[in-house]
């Protein structure tokens, strides 16, 4: 497991409002199915001393890491306060950091980003969907019926591709490790980089499933960066150039960052690349096969 296992007590940073108080369920509805012990509290500044379903709440996090052994957090506050949220967790030790959160001003994300990594802090996120280690964990919104236990690992820059994509693999009866959403802004927490990075230190991973879209070179610097074999998928062929297209960070100016040429790229590093999100698996059991 790269972020946590079914160990990791979990903190939500929302704790009480409509988005926190349902995915605490979901969260640890999960963590009861596989034994974990998922979201243990809660906060909501001015709330301490509610409950939601059955997670105590507390005003702070420090207030929180006093009575619980704490090592994720996950955010569902609003964009105005999310970059304090994150100041405010890395502030008081937690090491992991999913950031559900959209919409966030690129400077406050820039800010609280900085400040997490002076605090030793890895954050995932912000506008991400989290992360989800199948039988261990799950942090953030991912739909858990989609996941099978397995060795190949995830990461994607996109929430409903991440979820389509799992449900190939599944279906193909292939497993997987861990799955992670970074994100989809143009300034985020771990990269590709930083997750393969773990990948490449999980014994359980022996693949690794890369999803990218159009905008920056996130995805070619992550596969120059790692020996894991690695299969793509790249969104967004049919994208016009110089458009913003759903992501912050899907954007395509003078010929850098359109999926052709991220394709083209990942091609000459020798990454396969799928044209269709339903070649994944078979292109996945060819790795295995051929012991790239």
């Amino acid at each position: 497991m790269i972020y946590g296992d079914r160990k990791t007590g979990v903190l939500v940073q929302g704790a009480t409002g409509k988005q926190g108080e349902f995915h605490i369920g979901l969260m640890n509805a999960y963590a009861k199915q596989v034994g974990g012990r998922g979201v243990v509290a809660g906060v909501t500044p001015g709330k301490g001393g509610q409950q939601v379903h059955g997670v105590p709440v507390y005003n702070t996090v420090k207030d929180a890491m006093k009575e619980h052994d704490i090592g994720a957090a996950v955010i569902f506050v609003p964009a105005g306060a999310a970059a304090d949220a994150i100041m405010e967790e890395a502030n008081a030790g937690i090491e992991t950091i999913v950031c559900i959160t959209e919409h966030i001003p690129v400077q406050d994300t820039m800010r609280a980003l900085a400040y997490a990594k002076m605090e030793g802090a890895s954050v995932i996120g912000p506008n991400c969907p989290g992360l989800l280690s199948p039988g261990e964990v799950k942090m953030g919104i991912m739909p858990a019926a989609l996941f099978k236990t397995g060795n190949v690992g995830v990461i994607s820059r996109s929430g409903t591709l991440t979820y389509e994509v799992v449900d190939e693999l599944t279906r193909a009866g292939i497993g997987q490790s861990t799955v992670v959403g970074i994100g989809g802004d143009p300034v985020i927490g771990q990269t590709f980089v930083d997750v393969l990075a773990r990948f490449e230190k999980d014994p359980q991973t022996k693949a690794v499933v890369l999803i990218g879209e159009v905008g920056g070179n996130l995805e070619e610097e992550g596969a120059k960066s790692t020996n894991l074999p690695i299969v793509s998928y790249i969104a967004g062929v049919s994208a016009p150039p110089d458009k913003r297209m759903g992501h912050a960070g899907a954007i395509v100016e003078g010929g850098e960052g359109d999926a052709r040429s991220k394709i083209a790229r990942l091609k000459k590093h020798g990454v396969p690349v799928a044209s269709r999100v339903s070649e994944i698996p078979e292109m996945v059991r060819e790795l295995f096969r051929c012991g790239c």
